[in-house]
Protein backbone atom coordinates (compact mmCIF):
# COMPACT_ATOMS: atom_id res chain seq x y z
CA UNK A 1 0.00 0.00 0.00
CA UNK A 2 1.59 3.23 -0.58
CA UNK A 3 1.58 6.05 1.74
CA UNK A 4 -0.07 9.63 1.83
CA UNK A 5 0.96 11.32 -1.71
CA UNK A 6 1.19 15.38 -1.88
CA UNK A 7 0.97 17.37 -4.84
CA UNK A 8 4.35 18.87 -5.99
CA UNK A 9 3.09 22.10 -6.98
CA UNK A 10 0.54 22.84 -4.42
CA UNK A 11 1.58 20.79 -1.24
CA UNK A 12 -2.17 19.43 -0.79
CA UNK A 13 -3.18 16.12 -0.46
CA UNK A 14 -3.54 13.72 -3.44
CA UNK A 15 -6.75 11.90 -3.65
CA UNK A 16 -7.40 8.79 -5.88
CA UNK A 17 -9.32 9.15 -8.76
CA UNK A 18 -10.14 7.04 -11.23
CA UNK A 19 -9.31 7.73 -15.46
CA UNK A 20 -12.54 5.63 -17.24
CA UNK A 21 -11.05 6.24 -20.22
CA UNK A 22 -7.19 4.54 -19.99
CA UNK A 23 -8.33 2.45 -16.96
CA UNK A 24 -5.91 3.32 -14.74
CA UNK A 25 -5.86 4.79 -11.19
CA UNK A 26 -4.39 8.33 -10.23
CA UNK A 27 -4.22 10.74 -7.66
CA UNK A 28 -4.84 14.09 -8.49
CA UNK A 29 -5.28 17.29 -6.51
CA UNK A 30 -8.41 18.76 -5.35
CA UNK A 31 -6.90 22.67 -5.94
CA UNK A 32 -4.60 22.38 -8.49
CA UNK A 33 -4.77 20.17 -12.23
CA UNK A 34 -1.48 18.02 -10.94
CA UNK A 35 -2.16 14.07 -11.24
CA UNK A 36 0.29 11.34 -11.20
CA UNK A 37 -0.34 7.72 -12.42
CA UNK A 38 -0.31 5.36 -9.50
CA UNK A 39 2.04 3.44 -8.69
CA UNK A 40 0.25 0.66 -7.02
CA UNK A 41 -3.53 0.08 -7.57
CA UNK A 42 -4.02 -0.38 -3.87
CA UNK A 43 -6.27 2.64 -1.72
CA UNK A 44 -6.57 1.08 1.40
CA UNK A 45 -5.53 -1.25 3.63
CA UNK A 46 -7.35 -2.65 6.79
CA UNK A 47 -5.15 -4.94 8.86
CA UNK A 48 -6.74 -6.22 12.03
CA UNK A 49 -4.42 -7.65 14.79
CA UNK A 50 -6.31 -9.27 17.87
CA UNK A 51 -4.83 -9.95 20.62
CA UNK A 52 -4.94 -13.14 22.97
CA UNK A 53 -7.59 -12.57 24.87
CA UNK A 54 -9.68 -11.14 22.04
CA UNK A 55 -9.27 -14.44 20.31
CA UNK A 56 -10.54 -16.59 23.56
CA UNK A 57 -13.56 -14.11 23.64
CA UNK A 58 -14.39 -14.30 19.85
CA UNK A 59 -14.33 -18.46 20.45
CA UNK A 60 -16.49 -18.40 23.66
CA UNK A 61 -19.11 -16.33 22.16
CA UNK A 62 -19.31 -18.14 18.74
CA UNK A 63 -20.97 -20.93 20.56
CA UNK A 64 -24.45 -18.28 20.85
CA UNK A 65 -23.81 -16.98 17.32
CA UNK A 66 -27.23 -18.20 16.20
CA UNK A 67 -26.16 -17.67 12.02
CA UNK A 68 -23.52 -20.24 12.18
CA UNK A 69 -24.21 -23.72 11.17
CA UNK A 70 -24.81 -26.63 13.71
CA UNK A 71 -23.84 -30.04 13.66
CA UNK A 72 -24.37 -33.24 15.24
CA UNK A 73 -21.83 -35.24 13.52
CA UNK A 74 -19.17 -34.86 16.23
CA UNK A 75 -18.58 -35.37 20.26
CA UNK A 76 -16.22 -33.31 22.12
CA UNK A 77 -13.44 -34.91 23.12
CA UNK A 78 -13.47 -32.76 26.56
CA UNK A 79 -16.90 -33.01 27.61
CA UNK A 80 -18.61 -35.87 25.46
CA UNK A 81 -21.44 -33.48 24.02
CA UNK A 82 -22.77 -34.41 21.04
CA UNK A 83 -23.53 -30.76 19.46
CA UNK A 84 -21.01 -28.42 18.14
CA UNK A 85 -20.79 -25.03 16.13
CA UNK A 86 -18.88 -24.98 12.96
CA UNK A 87 -16.36 -22.40 11.12
CA UNK A 88 -14.11 -22.19 8.72
CA UNK A 89 -10.55 -20.57 10.30
CA UNK A 90 -7.63 -18.81 8.53
CA UNK A 91 -4.35 -20.03 10.04
CA UNK A 92 -3.37 -16.59 9.71
CA UNK A 93 -5.96 -16.19 12.77
CA UNK A 94 -3.13 -17.38 15.21
CA UNK A 95 -0.75 -14.55 14.47
CA UNK A 96 1.47 -16.77 12.26
CA UNK A 97 2.44 -18.91 15.09
CA UNK A 98 0.73 -22.00 14.31
CA UNK A 99 3.75 -24.23 15.83
CA UNK A 100 1.43 -25.22 18.89
CA UNK A 101 -1.25 -27.18 15.91
CA UNK A 102 1.79 -28.41 14.25
CA UNK A 103 5.46 -28.13 14.78
CA UNK A 104 6.67 -29.06 11.62
CA UNK A 105 4.56 -27.69 9.27
CA UNK A 106 4.14 -24.10 7.69
CA UNK A 107 0.37 -23.24 8.39
CA UNK A 108 0.59 -19.73 6.94
CA UNK A 109 -1.98 -19.23 4.05
CA UNK A 110 -4.52 -22.59 4.92
CA UNK A 111 -7.54 -22.96 7.01
CA UNK A 112 -9.37 -25.06 8.18
CA UNK A 113 -13.08 -26.22 9.95
CA UNK A 114 -12.70 -25.29 13.59
CA UNK A 115 -15.40 -26.99 15.74
CA UNK A 116 -16.76 -25.48 19.26
CA UNK A 117 -18.95 -27.74 21.63
CA UNK A 118 -21.72 -26.15 23.03
CA UNK A 119 -21.74 -27.42 26.32
CA UNK A 120 -17.39 -26.55 27.43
Amino acid sequence: MSTMKFCRECNNILYPKEDRDEKILLYACRNCDHQEVADNNCVYRNEIHHAVGERTQVLQDVAADPTLPRTKAVRCAQCNHGEAVFFQVHFSFFGGNTSFLLPNFDLRGLSTLLFYSLDC
